[in-house]
């Protein structure tokens, strides 16, 4: 388009001089050739951890002098209401899209797709089906559409295809693979050289929470895992100083739920109440997913309502708005939720755990560690509060990254950040908009110049061609010469 309308600046009766000088201004100073030079900026790094089953007070139950450490150095979060249910799956999704499980589609971690008729768990293949996630997009598919890489250890999800693609680097899913694989493995995607290196990397481990599970989150053998979960994180971050990025990178270290104790003293079993042939078992305890047979919901729910004190029945539109946790239709028609400390099986026959979780999301023992260090964030600051979908907004705006619509909030939760964002960027819930960029650029400049240049120097030879050539026949020129180009040949 520039090189023809230069051309036709040459013409006799062509464009006006003002019109050139415009039209190859016009590409050199529009705000997309702007964008262009800022997108090229490096993006900021930011390193997402999830240590399964870390509960809150955990670092406050044995020495934990690297946590202590990011703290002193970034933040801290007493209080992280995450979503509800607080199982391992919904609550890592929520992290990385900032949506609650209705939502984001991955209601539990067995569930059932009426539409697709088929099942899902995180012990089988099916998690490996694109079409349970694709309701929402997680953080590192955001980021390499907007021309940036993610690299993934492990997280829930991130060996699946979601909207077609992988992140950039990441590890198939496999329990027996260390943490310090994977640490280094991130590592040195972080510090490839900057046209290969990651932006955004996100890490998960499964412990404390197994342990949790197996010996229960009140018995003294789990000091000596919360305090093997320190010194991991210590490796973590010696291991980004050797690399020379511990002062470069954003690092985020968090949980997806906590831990409550069990007892065999507390259970409810199903089958004084109900009988198994008038129902599928979808999901497991805490919150457990009631699938009746056709036609045999309320009877169902009838048997079930009043059935144990210590357990509470929903129908699926009677969940209470605040768990956000009513519309999708893999929630189940009814649901059971325990008490805490409270455990449903159909009998005693099956295996029984010491620790468990997925109660209320409003229950201290669920709640999730979250401490944060790094350029973007304060020093030694403790903020009493945030949600778990908040984190999706902040890490977008570190990343420089505009955020998919979502069910957080920056506002909530920019006072850990180290300068908050301009108060003319709005935050709302539904959608957020990317930060702005700050910094002066020379492109309009330069570009106004280089550009005022060449048009001055055709405008030399338009004035030669036009004075030397064309003034013996100015009285003999045509009708149609004298007419304007036709709007089509101007390619506007």
């Amino acid at each position: 388009m520039a090189r023809r309308t230069m051309l036709s600046c040459l013409l006799p009766g062509a464009l006006s001089p003002l019109f050139c000088l415009w039209a190859v201004l016009l590409p050199v100073v529009s705000p997309n050739s702007l964008n262009h030079h800022e997108h090229q900026d490096p993006r900021p790094k930011l390193l997402l951890v999830s240590f399964d089953g870390f509960r809150w007070d955990y670092i406050d139950r044995v020495p934990t002098p690297n946590f202590r450490k990011v703290m002193d150095e970034g933040v801290k979060v007493e209080f992280v209401e995450n979503v509800y249910i607080t199982k391992t799956y919904p609550n890592h999704y929520s992290m990385v899209t900032g949506l609650y499980a209705e939502t984001h589609g991955i209601v539990a971690n067995e569930m059932y797709d009426p539409a697709l008729n088929l099942s899902f768990s995180m012990e089988t293949d099916s998690m490996y089906d694109p079409r349970w996630w694709e309701e929402a997009a997680p953080l590192w598919v955001t980021i390499q559409k907007d021309g940036g890489r993610s690299g993934a250890a492990m997280w829930p999800g991130s060996d699946v295809k979601i909207h077609g693609m992988f992140p950039t680097r990441y590890l198939q899913y496999n329990a027996s693979v260390s943490f310090e694989y994977r640490v280094r493995r991130l590592v040195e995607w972080l510090s490839a050289p900057e046209e290969e290196a990651v932006d955004f990397g996100v890490l998960y481990w499964e412990e404390p929470d197994e342990s949790g599970h197996n010996l229960g989150p009140q018995s003294p053998l789990m000091d000596a895992i919360i305090a093997g979960i320190d010194e991991k994180l210590g490796f973590l971050m010696d291991e980004l100083k050797k690399a020379g990025l511990y002062e470069k990178v954003n690092l985020i270290v968090t949980s997806d739920h906590g831990m409550a104790q069990l007892s065999p003293e507390k259970i409810i079993e199903l089958d004084e109440y109900v009988d198994r042939d008038l129902y599928t078992w979808v999901d497991k305890s805490p919150v457990v997913g009631i699938m009746p047979k056709e036609g045999k919901v309320d009877e169902v729910y009838g048997l079930l309502m009043d059935a144990n004190p210590n357990m509470v029945a929903y129908k699926k539109e009677e969940v209470p708005a605040r768990l956000h946790y009513q519309h999708n239709i893999r929630i189940t028609p009814i649901l059971l939720e325990a008490k805490e400390g409270w455990t449903i099986m159909q009998n005693r026959s099956g295996p029984f755990m010491l620790g468990n979780h997925g109660y209320d999301n409003t229950l201290r023992s669920m709640q999730p560690v979250f401490v944060a260090r790094g350029p973007a964030f304060r020093q030694n600051y403790v903020k009493t509060a945030m949600r778990s979908i908040d984190l999706y907004p902040l890490m977008c705006h570190i990343l420089s990254t505009r955020p998919l619509p979502n069910n957080g909030s920056l506002l909530n939760i920019q006072d850990l950040l180290s300068s908050e964002p301009a108060a003319s960027t709005p935050t709302p819930a539904h959608p957020a908009t990317p930060p702005e960029h700050h910094g002066y650029s020379y492109a309009p400049v330069v570009g106004s110049f280089i550009g005022v240049v060449m048009v001055l120097g055709f405008l030399v030879v338009y004035v030669l061609l036009v004075t030397l050539k064309q003034r013996p026949a100015l009285k003999h020129r045509s009708w149609e010469m004298s007419q304007p180009l036709l709007q089509e040949d101007l390619h506007l």
